[in-house]
């Protein structure tokens, strides 16, 4: 896989180190168990897989190479390059200015720009639509475009199964930018609409099977849509892809789910006309990085760490998983460890920060799973690490523990 070229204050020796000995010794990724740093009185179960995955290293390289070419150009991103705050804070200290928000919420008007002016696509990717304001601007879209290859797979996969007279039916957070994109791109050649959860695939399977009326397609989806879906036309004949950071279970729940919608509907002879049986669309760092957390659930740790920006889709993911076990503390970076009593930490279900107390269990030894998102930087993990060791008395060295972990 290709080495990008990234700033070296992103990088740990640390956890770079346990990275690449079980790369070296696990090239096909068979085992998922998680490394153990075993410092007498704490122990960290890290993760197989996790931090910077390859969309989010190649939209780093792309945005520090655009600053270096550029020094006398105004440079924007289109929204928040990767959803984690050190990185962008760092790119805005560099004078990068965001042109709207996450949720597409403009900061800078398209009017404000010019042909000379510079403009980053993010790795989550942009609509259509925004891509022709760009070109009307006189900015080419494409100089300087940092889409996951990933997420334009899925837009293939959109486009192939256009093609073929599906429906297009996205797993995914509608005000997502990479769903946004997706929805975008795949508008162009078919009907689309987007689900969350579950949940909602129910209720689509009930309108679908006509256990619900037609007029509840509207209250439920109308706003998540193409603008000229027709439900009694458009659900005969259908196909599921995801946004790349959802849970892969819930995405194959939804397919399976839908698949037996159509076949209740169209019976088995005739359901090959009617539903796609499409492979999975996650990326592999998403997938990589929810096996490595089911690994950790295996282990007998007493709390799970997660780090990663708050706003990160597959970040909260694995905080879910850890979560089936583990009391589980979602954190940004170690400045929220406010001490060995209490931290700072993220309600991903109500999107709310608090502060616990006494996380760190009172026994001999301490046993703390850790892991992150995708656009976490290993030198955060790192930084996590050593100031919780900080904590105890009596631990072996770092460098002894870690040579002892990769022999």
């Amino acid at each position: 896989m290709k080495e990008f070229n990234i700033p070296a204050f992103y990088r740990s020796s640390v956890i770079g180190s346990i990275k690449q000995n079980r790369k070296d010794s696990d090239p096909r990724k068979k085992d998922f168990a998680p490394t153990v740093l075993d410092f007498g009185p704490v122990r960290f179960f890290i993760a197989r897989h996790f931090g910077f995955c390859y969309g989010v290293e190649n939209a780093i390289e792309i945005s520090y190479r655009a600053l270096e070419e550029n020094p006398d150009k105004r440079i924007f991103l289109l929204s928040q390059m990767i959803h984690n705050p050190d990185v962008n804070n760092d790119l805005q200290q560099r004078g990068i200015k965001f042109i709207m928000d996450t949720e597409g919420n403009q900061f800078i008007p398209w009017s404000e720009l010019n042909s000379d002016d510079i403009v980053i696509i993010p790795a989550f990717g942009t609509t259509l639509e925004i891509e022709k304001k760009l070109n009307d601007i006189g900015i080419n879209p494409q100089t300087y475009n940092t889409t996951c290859p990933f997420v334009e797979r899925v837009w293939k996969k959109s486009e192939k199964l256009g093609q073929e007279n599906h429906t297009i039916i996205i797993h995914g957070k509608s005000n997502h930018e990479e769903t946004r994109a997706t929805f975008s791109h795949s508008d162009q050649t078919a009907p689309t609409l987007v689900v969350k959860n579950i949940e909602e695939t129910i209720i689509l399977g009930d309108i679908i099977l006509g256990k619900l009326p037609l007029s509840e397609f509207d209250k439920h989806f109308g706003s998540r849509s193409s603008s000229n879906f027709n439900p009694e036309r458009d659900l005969d004949r259908i196909g599921v892809v995801n946004q790349t950071t959802m849970l892969a279970s819930e995405t194959q729940e939804i397919a399976d789910y839908l698949k037996n919608i159509m076949l209740q509907k169209f019976g088995e002879a005739d359901l090959k006309n009617h539903f796609a049986d499409t492979r999975d669309t996650l990326c592999y760092a998403t997938n990589d990085n929810q096996q490595a957390t089911y690994g950790l659930l295996e282990q007998d740790a007493d709390i799970a760490i997660v780090v990663g920006g708050y706003n990160s889709s597959n970040t909260s993911h694995l905080v879910e998983l850890c979560e089936r076990k583990f009391p589980t503390y979602f954190i940004s970076s170690e400045k929220e460890i406010i001490s060995e009593k209490e931290i700072r930490h993220s309600n991903f279900h109500t999107q709310e920060l608090k502060i616990s107390s006494n996380y760190l269990p009172d026994k001999a030894i301490v046993n703390i799973a850790i892991t992150s998102g995708a656009s976490c930087p290993d030198a955060i993990v790192d930084a996590v690490l050593k100031k919780i060791l900080s904590y105890f008395e009596g631990v072996k060295p770092l460098s002894e523990v870690v040579e002892e972990a990769l022999n």
